[in-house]
């Protein structure tokens, strides 16, 4: 089976809300085509080893965001080639690099241990990822197939040494209902909600210099919701705030005695703790990519978990800017040949 059947399997199989049957399949083939131990945990992250310990991880997410109804045929998701991309859902975040890595873990005779992950839930903030490291799994180097290619120019394959981070926090303000006509006699929550607002655009965001270019924190405020029905003054009201996080303390200071803060999902930021790994992932990508740089990213994936932990990563993947969670998405066979040679690479050569 080559990467692109194994990336076409992959994707066909729906895991957007149930994430067993893709899992098992990924599950069936490492044990059917390597050497390595593979297991499989209680919140269904598959890990492989070879080898007695954990010093380099390939590492990415076998779900995906809910597909487009065109993206459907029947149970199945829509999956095709065509000029030399392979489109549908998963396409680029992340099954095909999950091909690729499955391919270069198996193929690659490596100097020092080597380990495959796949976690469950990354786009629900990376719940797998998060549930994994609580139960010890803390490669010292791990590399994350999420895209970076075309970053810095079309069809090279980039090496990501920071991305921003992302929190989903719901702001609830409880104010105190009363008919409409008498609104002097009671506390209206949408009101209290607009002065939150207002300050939160008035928020000092944070920023840093990253290889030259400057990674700035954004906050906004997404959704609201309030008020029961047309003549009653509203008692409580909901706001969601978006906050994209930068490495380092970020947090949202939104005080007062009728609030409340719930942070329902966050991914953290990453940055890679150690360049002379970054260096030595761009060195080994020039080999087949020549012209590969270290570059930032806007998006959060499961490298900010390790990150906060201690572990030095860099992210590294076939997919290019703008094609994830779109109706057409898709990823490049030439850039998935590439990253197999990457990652290939890299289990082989000593850190």
């Amino acid at each position: 089976m080559t990467i692109v059947d194994l990336a076409i399997e992959l994707i066909s199989i729906p895991s957007h809300e149930k994430e067993e049957e893709v899992g098992d399949v990924i599950k069936k083939w490492l044990k059917e085509e390597t050497d390595a131990e593979v297991s499989q945990d209680e919140k269904g992250n598959i890990i492989a080893r070879r080898g007695s310990g954990e010093k380099l991880a390939f590492i990415g997410h076998h779900d995906v965001v809910p597909p487009e109804t065109d993206q459907m045929d029947g149970n199945r998701c829509k999956v095709f080639e065509k000029e030399d991309r392979i489109y549908g859902r998963g396409a680029a975040d992340m099954k095909g690099a999950i091909a690729s890595m499955m391919h270069a873990f198996r193929d690659a005779d490596p100097t020092e241990e080597l380990v495959f992950a796949s976690f469950v839930g990354e786009e629900k903030g990376g719940v797998g990822a998060e549930y994994a490291i609580s139960k010890g799994f803390l490669p010292k180097f791990i590399i994350v197939g999420e895209g970076s290619t075309s970053y810095s120019k079309k069809g090279v394959v980039d090496i990501v040494v920071a991305h921003r981070g992302w929190e989903e926090t719901e702001v609830i303000i409880r104010g105190e209902e009363a008919h409409a006509s008498q609104s002097r006699e009671g506390k209206n929550a949408i009101y209290m909600a607009s002065d939150i607002i207002q300050e939160i655009e008035s928020f000092d965001l944070r920023g840093m210099e990253i290889l030259g270019k400057y990674m700035k924190e954004s906050i906004s405020v997404t959704k609201i919701e309030g008020g029961t029905t047309g003549n009653v003054i509203p008692g409580e009201c909901r706001i969601t705030i978006d906050h994209r996080t930068i490495p380092g303390e970020n947090k949202i200071d939104i005080r007062g005695e009728n609030i409340n803060l719930n942070l329902k999902r966050s991914s953290p930021a990453f940055i890679c703790k150690d360049m002379s790994f970054a260096k030595w992932a761009q060195k080994i990508a020039n080999k087949t990519t020549y012209g590969s740089k270290l570059v930032t990213k806007p998006h959060a994936t499961d490298a900010g978990w390790f990150s906060i932990e201690g572990c030095i990563g860099v992210v590294c993947g076939p997919a290019e800017m703008g094609e994830a969670h779109t109706s057409k998405e898709s990823v490049s066979i030439e850039a998935l040949e590439k990253c197999y040679e990457i990652y290939r690479r890299m289990g082989e050569t000593k850190i």
